[in-house]
């Protein structure tokens, strides 16, 4: 079986470091025709969100492609976890009085997490540290924000450009993204950008979750209707990769921590549900459906991708 990494798209940036990329191999594993593998987040109801999670077994969940229920191939613990931050270079540079609180988030995941650092600039995204088991290494890639220096920001193109050079892997995957949602290199109108389905899609196809925390850019004034329209923005890109959106009105939070601690209980309640898509016979192209996961525990809910990817069959 083949388990050589098999990156897409361009080049990887200068700096990368190859020997990251190591460990990465054991884990780029060939699927089998027509299976699907997402990740599915075990969250408290609204009623409770902070209360924990009961452990989820393989018979409690019910996935569903379209309307069609799918039987249950593989359900198992995400132990490996592969986490990037993505900080918008546009943003004011007082959202980096809250990485004390971002680098304790970093330095306290398990040893089975790798973590990467990169700044959203010029629609790419500029890796300060590939993927690595060294927390506290990544955390010292933490900086200040350019503020107006990274005026022609894209967290949407960034999001692409970055997970076009990820290696292939069949582990979770997550993006914890900082920005105001606000694409300037599109002309940062805010409404309905054009880069936003491309790169949910983008997510969907990699099984990647992107977790957003808003936060005021440079140029961006308090309360205006490009605000509210990147926040949607925002919260639509989260919500459709199976993740959540963290923002206080048109405010900065001053205090991050809260949204870090409910990240954390989410990460520690993530499994890899595998089934088989139905799309691995005859001649069928790759496709987009519709995906969601339901179950009878009570105080119980899923965050899932609100679509998956079917890969083309291989006949």
């Amino acid at each position: 079986m083949n388990r050589k990494l098999h990156f897409q798209g361009a080049l990887l940036l200068a700096g990368m470091a190859a020997s990251a990329l190591t460990p990465l191999a054991a884990w780029s594993v060939p699927p089998e025709p027509g299976a699907v593998t997402v990740t599915v987040t075990a969250a408290g109801k609204k009623d409770a969100p902070s209360r924990p999670v009961k452990e989820v077994k393989r018979d409690d969940v019910q996935p569903y492609q379209g309307k069609e229920r799918k039987q249950v191939a593989d359900w198992r613990r995400g132990e490996t976890l592969f986490l990037a931050v993505l900080i918008d270079d546009s943003l004011r540079s007082s959202i980096a009085n809250q990485w004390n609180d971002l680098s304790a988030f970093l330095m306290a995941q398990p040893p089975t997490t790798y973590i990467a650092v990169a700044y959203a600039r010029n629609g790419t995204a500029m890796v300060a540290q590939d993927f690595t088991q060294d927390h506290a290494l990544a955390a010292k890639a933490l900086r200040l924000p350019l503020g107006s220096g990274g005026a022609f920001a894209s967290p949407y193109l960034a999001l692409q450009d970055w997970m076009k050079r990820w290696p292939e892997s069949r582990e979770r995957k997550s993006i914890l993204l900082f920005s105001s949602g606000i694409n300037y290199f599109r002309g940062g109108s805010g409404i309905a950008d054009p880069d936003l389905d491309s790169t949910i899609e983008r997510a969907q196809k990699e099984n990647i979750n992107i977790w957003t925390i808003y936060a005021h850019d440079a140029g961006s004034g308090r309360g205006s209707f490009r605000t509210f329209n990147a926040q949607s923005n925002l919260a639509r890109l989260s919500e459709e990769t199976g993740a959540e959106s963290y923002y206080l009105g048109f405010g900065e939070p001053i205090n991050l921590k809260p949204y870090f601690d409910e990240i954390q209980m989410h990460l520690n309640n993530q499994y890899l549900l595998t089934f088989d898509s139905g799309n691995g016979s005859g001649k069928r192209k790759g496709r987009f459906d519709r995906f969601h996961v339901t179950t009878e525990l009570p105080n119980t809910k899923f965050l899932t991708p609100s679509a998956v990817f079917l890969p083309a069959s291989r006949s």
